[in-house]
């Protein structure tokens, strides 16, 4: 099992190593002793705020009494809920010399999981642990530090928001950096003693006004109560907020009510002109014990956080008609189930010699990549058609504008749906009642792209015919279903990871995302590209199984790259080779006649470089130690990048952590599936049942 964290962005405060190890090793001093630190037992809490008045560093007339009644009543008054944006918190000066020392004393490392892609530092909090020498390299970052969690401050806050007494002993901040292809996604901030979020923007340049189309504005979103009697958030953000020069943006951190985003940002990098959303932000917390004010935690609220949310995922499931027929082991697929696939499938995929060795192939290894898995003519038919649909709503590579509006995909048969502290993506809207289905021979004639995936979704998946392919193939009986055809937008779309607790599924996922283009080719036949794109994890949509967790362990911590490889895929087999392809790594747990639900995993995907980082949940997150590599791979179990007409398998054993990586404004299209979940049982041999009776 990987070393991971509880995804709390709280840390040991009490250890300077945090922050000496994103110090730029550059400026010390040959023979220097980096060591030479007061001892953490020695450092008493109240020594992290200074005595002297910090009043000066804030922008002029801050603290006047007037403006304090004016940003309350801003406070009050603003939705989807409270919150307050203050457009000049420093003096210019001092935040000038912040940002210089941000850059020039301080690495930021590249941090990324299901929820968020970040430039970090370490947590600010342990500057008081540096020595003498190195805080002098830091002095305007502490200043700026100190008078943030001043008493007087505090209490700034406390009048705006009236949140109760805040600690100034317990501090949690960090310096973020987004540059292109980074980004938040929706939460609500809920952990611990938390009560304030923040964010100080210093983007840079400094100079020039960040633009709307360079991304990264925070996002706000309105609730709305579900079925369970739960705030959740809507689909689409009410409000988005720019980042600007010396802006600071704070609220109250509230269960099911603050849930907010950072947008993508497009600009910037390695090698690009300098422009970055560089921001200071972490959490005030609730006054801690020995600190005036301090209350004992109260009871959980009935409210469920964000976080908690996630743990509680349920997928709705429907039944087989009760006039399916059973389905046993060692059958073969009748004539109307083979001559009804054959209207989908491609025709190696229904061959006896194919089927046996695939299903060989399952049992040993619990997971399968098909390729070509549609026939010659659906597959011809689809690419162009989703292709065309994706520049007609605005999201091919042709489109204006890199972030695509939040409505863009959602006209016509598509809908969006969420909520978006779990996923976002768009599927079919249901048919009306009494509309008459489309009924096509061949089914790649039919009239719209919309037709074929809704075929696809509620006539291939959910037929006995698949039903019985899926048993003869896996070893195991599907017994109920859900399952979409899903479009995941650019700059938009995503899955967070979710497990199931108590059970083990059967994943079927059809990948529909068209194969990357040279624009330049001219040979149609060559023209396509596995260096860039999807095959070179640079635009996200990966699918991804993350091995079961403790309680203490965070649920989704793993690191991408450039360096990430794609699963391999096994080519179409042919009559030759039936018995032997397709080739898949090992995914989950083996599927081997046992009860799916006492195996848990530990194989992983050998074809994937990865490896754990603690995720934040804000816009801060603390430090934490690179895993080596045996850890890295113990901790992911299977990805899978975006492909065209190529079917996954997957027995996903209980509290396997499943999710699709968010799909970056960078992709040149839509990632497109159809996604099977199946309830299963496990199929005895008849030997087995005799061994049973006996």
């Amino acid at each position: 099992m990987a070393r991971t964290r509880e995804r709390s962005t709280s840390i040991d405060n009490t250890d300077p190593a945090s922050v000496i190890k994103r110090l730029k090793t550059s400026h010390i001093t040959p023979g220097e002793n980096t060591d030479g630190l007061a001892a953490p037992a020695v450092v008493s809490p109240e020594s992290l705020i200074k005595p002297s008045d910090p009043t000066s560093q804030f922008a002029n007339e801050l603290f006047d009494h007037n403006h304090i009644a004016r940003l309350n009543a801003t406070y009050v008054d603003n939705c989807p809920f409270k919150y307050v944006v203050v457009d000049k918190l420093f003096q210019d000066e001092l935040l000038r010399k912040v940002k210089d020392e941000c850059l020039s004393e301080l690495n930021f490392t590249e941090k990324e999981t299901d929820i968020y892609k970040v430039n970090q530092t370490g947590d600010l909090a342990s500057l008081n642990y540096l020595s003498s020498a190195q805080i002098s390299r830091l002095s305007n970052l502490q200043t700026l530090r100190d008078a943030l969690y001043s008493p007087e401050f505090r209490n700034f806050l406390r009048a705006v928001t009236g949140c109760g007494p805040l600690s100034g002993k317990k501090q949690d901040m960090s310096v973020n950096s987004y540059t292109r292809g980074c980004h938040l996604l929706n939460h609500d901030d809920v952990i611990g003693s938390r009560r304030v979020s923040y964010i100080l923007y210093m983007p840079l340049p400094h100079y020039q006004l960040w633009q709307k189309d360079w991304g990264g504005a925070l996002e706000l979103y309105s609730v709305t109560l579900n079925d369970d009697g739960q705030l959740e958030p809507e689909p689409m953000p009410s409000k988005s907020i720019p980042p600007s020069w010396n802006q600071f943006i704070f609220f109250e951190v509230q269960p099911g009510r603050s849930f907010h985003s950072v947008e993508e940002v497009v600009v910037g990098g390695e090698g690009e002109d300098g422009r970055e959303r560089l921001s200071i932000s972490g959490w005030f917390h609730a006054a801690q014990e020995g600190e005036e004010g301090y209350v004992p935690e109260a009871p959980a609220p009935e409210v469920k956080s964000s976080r908690e949310q996630l743990t509680s995922t349920s997928t709705m499931f429907k039944a087989y008609p009760d006039t399916d027929p059973e389905v046993l082991p060692d059958i073969t697929l009748s004539e109307d189930h083979t001559a009804f696939l054959a209207e989908f499938l491609n025709p190696v995929y229904l061959q006896e010699r194919t089927m046996k060795g695939l299903s060989a192939r399952f049992v040993e290894e619990s997971s399968l990549e098909l390729r070509s898995f549609l026939n010659h003519e659906l597959e011809k038919s689809l690419e162009p058609r989703l292709r065309e649909l994706d520049s007609k709503d605005g999201l091919g590579e042709d489109r204006p504008a890199r972030i695509p509006c939040h409505t863009c995909g959602t006209f016509g048969r598509w809908t969006v749906k969420g909520p978006p502290h779990k996923w976002r993506y768009c599927v079919l809207k249901p048919l009306e009642e009494g509309a008459r289905k489309e009924a096509v021979t061949p089914r790649s004639h039919a009239s719209s792209t919309d037709e074929i995936m809704r075929s696809l979704q509620d006539e291939l998946f959910t037929s006995a015919a698949f039903r019985a392919w899926l048993n003869i193939v896996s070893r195991l009986m599907p017994m109920r279903y859900a399952v979409e055809a899903r479009r995941f937008r650019p700059g938009l779309d995503y899955t967070l990871a979710t497990s199931e607790e108590t059970e083990a599924r059967l994943d079927v996922v059809l990948g529909l995302t068209p194969p990357v283009r040279e624009p330049d080719s001219e040979d149609e036949e060559n023209r396509y590209t596995e260096s860039r794109g999807w095959q070179a994890a640079e635009w996200g949509g990966w699918e991804c199984y993350m091995a079961p967790h403790n309680e203490e362990d965070d649920p989704a911590i793993y690191r991408s790259s450039s360096h990430k490889k794609a699963k391999t895929s096994a080519p179409p087999p042919t009559d030759s080779t039936a018995a032997q392809e397709p080739r898949p790594k090992a995914s989950t747990s083996n599927s081997d006649g046992s009860n799916p639900s006492s195996n848990p995993s530990t194989a992983t995907d050998g074809d994937s470089s990865v490896s754990g980082e603690e995720p934040v949940d804000s816009e801060t997150e603390p430090d934490a130690e690179p895993m080596d590599e045996d850890e890295e791979e113990e901790s992911t179990l299977l990805t899978v990048q975006p492909g065209f007409n190529s079917l996954l398998l997957v027995l996903r054993d209980e509290r396997v952590m499943r999710f699709v990586k968010y799909v970056s404004a960078a992709s040149e299209g839509s990632r497109w599936d159809v996604c099977g979940e199946y309830e299963v049982g496990v199929v005895q041999e008849e030997e087995e049942i005799e061994e049973d009776e006996s």
